[in-house]
């Protein structure tokens, strides 16, 4: 058979089950089948190619419901209309509106973390898990996406790790007049034993102590805005996967033992924006599209 008679064959067959498709829909609308109006399976299941092409969602069918609490506006705990007991303000000026004004913030706050580029995996201590020629070339793949974006950077903080701050001196390279600031908080680590569990994976320190760290590095950096920032800020954090992990699920208000369910690139960058109301979102997760195809791993 030839590939035109073939092709018309095949869309005959489409045509026909389109036709009758459309055909038992009409007779329904018309009350030509026996059943009640609201018994959508029983009418459908007649026919197994209507089967297949009616959705499974029914209009008897339960519409979706949120799932879970609602969101939380003061997760940061810097709702300027609760004090730190979750109870309302009692205003002391004369001009309330005033003085609410005053203290809520105005400015957008915009993170962009930074998973560090690949490094040396059989070095044993930290000083000697530096950056491979690759890694180094991701580094500087994502210093020119950085730049390119034309933000006006804040500051670019870095975990210190011989890593991570090899790979923030690279970036900051592209980035000038950025101040470069470094952070024990924002080393690697464990942040919750993560579900489901992985048997294999067996962090090197115990979850109640890089936990601790790695949250109290959340409540330093992942919040909103101060009343006194007047404009919207660009911070870079360059650290590890782990790290950005659960800082986006702790930001989302998902799961935090979800963190393990996500993959980032190195040198990959994950965007966070906060708005002043509290409101989160993610902007872009593990984006490490502005590399070649050949540069791109996940060590």
């Amino acid at each position: 058979m030839s590939y035109r008679k073939s092709l018309k064959l095949l869309c005959g067959f489409a045509g026909g089950s389109a036709a009758l498709v459309l055909a038992a829909a009409a007779a329904d609308s018309r009350g030509y089948f026996s059943e009640e109006r609201g018994d959508a399976v029983g009418r459908w299941s007649r026919f197994p190619v209507l089967r297949a092409a009616h959705p499974a969602w029914t209009p008897a069918s339960p519409a979706p419901v949120p799932a879970g609490q609602t969101w939380d506006y003061n997760w940061d705990k810097r709702d300027p209309s609760l004090m730190s007991n979750g109870k309302k303000k009692e205003s002391t000026n004369e001009d309330p509106s005033s003085e609410q004004d005053n203290s809520k913030p105005k400015a957008t706050r915009n993170i962009l973390l930074i998973r560090h580029s690949q490094y040396n995996l059989s070095g044993i201590s930290d000083k000697e898990r530096i950056l491979t020629p690759l890694g180094r070339e991701q580094a500087d793949f994502t210093g020119k996406r950085l730049a390119a974006l034309g933000l006006k950077y804040d500051v670019l903080i870095h975990s210190s790790m011989a890593r991570a701050t090899e790979t923030a001196h690279i970036i900051s390279k592209h980035l000038s007049g950025v101040e470069l600031l470094s952070c024990d908080l924002l080393r690697e680590g464990a942040p919750i034993e993560p579900v489901p569990p992985v048997p294999h994976w067996k962090p090197d320190a115990v979850y109640h102590e890089d936990g601790a760290r790695i949250e109290a590095a959340f409540r330093r950096y992942i919040h909103r805005a101060d009343p006194k920032q007047k404009e919207d800020s660009y911070e870079i954090i360059v650290c590890h996967a782990n790290v950005i992990r659960y800082f986006v699920c702790r930001a989302l208000q998902f799961p935090p033992e979800g963190w393990l369910r996500m993959g980032l690139n190195n040198g990959s960058i994950t965007w966070l924006t906060i708005r002043p109301s509290g409101r989160v979102a993610l902007r872009a997760l593990g984006d490490a599209g502005f590399m070649p195809p050949d540069k791109l791993t996940r060590t």
